[in-house]
C-alpha cells in the first residue's frame, strides 16, 4: 500500500495531540519567566535610560567648572592688580579696572560660579580652609574671622574652598 492509501489512524503527520497537564503547566511556567525577564529587562532600560540623563545633564551643568578654576587664577591676579592700582593713586585706571572685575563676576555668576561668603561665619571644612587660628574675645571660637584667599562654588559644589583665619578662645 501507498502512503496515500493507508487509512489515518489520528496520529498522522498533520494532527496534533494536545499537550497533557505535566507539559501545559511547564509551558505556561516558561511563559511567566520569560514574561518576568521581559518586564525586568525593559524596568532595567528604562532606569539606566533615567540614570545617563541625569548623569549627562549633571555633566553638562558642571562641565564650566575647569575653566571656572583657570579664570579665578586670572580673577586673583586681577583683583591684585587693582589693589596695586589703588596705591598708586591712578584713581581713573581703579574706575575701569573696577567696571571690568564686575564684569569678570557677572560672567562668572552667569554660569554658576559666585563667592563663598565667610567672615562672621561658623568655620564649615566643607566651604572653608583653615590657615590660621586667631586668639578672639568678640568672637565665639571656631567663627571666621577674616578671608585670607576667596573661595568660589559651581552650584552646590566648592570649586575652591575659602582660605580663612579662625578665632579661638584667647588665653588666659
Amino acid at each position: 500500500m501507498s502512503d496515500q492509501a493507508k487509512p489515518q489512524d489520528g496520529n498522522g503527520p498533520g494532527v496534533q495531540t494536545p499537550p497533557s497537564p505535566d507539559e501545559l503547566g511547564e509551558v505556561t511556567r516558561q511563559r511567566d519567566d520569560y514574561l518576568d525577564q521581559l518586564q525586568r529587562a525593559r524596568a532595567e532600560f528604562a532606569n539606566y535610560q533615567k540614570r545617563s540623563k541625569a548623569q549627562a545633564d549633571q555633566n553638562q551643568a558642571y562641565a564650566v567648572g575647569n575653566l571656572g578654576l583657570d579664570l579665578l587664577a586670572v580673577l586673583d591676579n586681577f583683583e591684585r592688580a587693582m589693589e596695586a592700582a589703588r596705591g598708586s593713586g591712578a584713581s581713573v585706571i581703579v574706575d575701569g579696572l573696577d567696571l571690568v572685575h564686575r564684569q569678570l563676576l557677572s560672567a562668572l555668576a552667569k554660569h554658576g560660579i559666585e563667592p563663598i561668603s565667610a567672615i562672621g561665619q561658623s568655620f564649615d571644612p566643607n566651604h572653608h580652609e583653615a590657615l590660621v587660628q586667631q586668639p578672639s574675645a568678640e568672637h565665639p571660637a571656631g567663627t571666621v574671622v577674616a578671608e585670607l584667599g576667596k573661595g568660589y562654588r559651581l552650584k552646590d559644589r566648592v570649586l575652591r574652598p575659602t582660605k580663612v583665619a579662625v578665632s579661638i578662645a584667647p588665653a588666659e
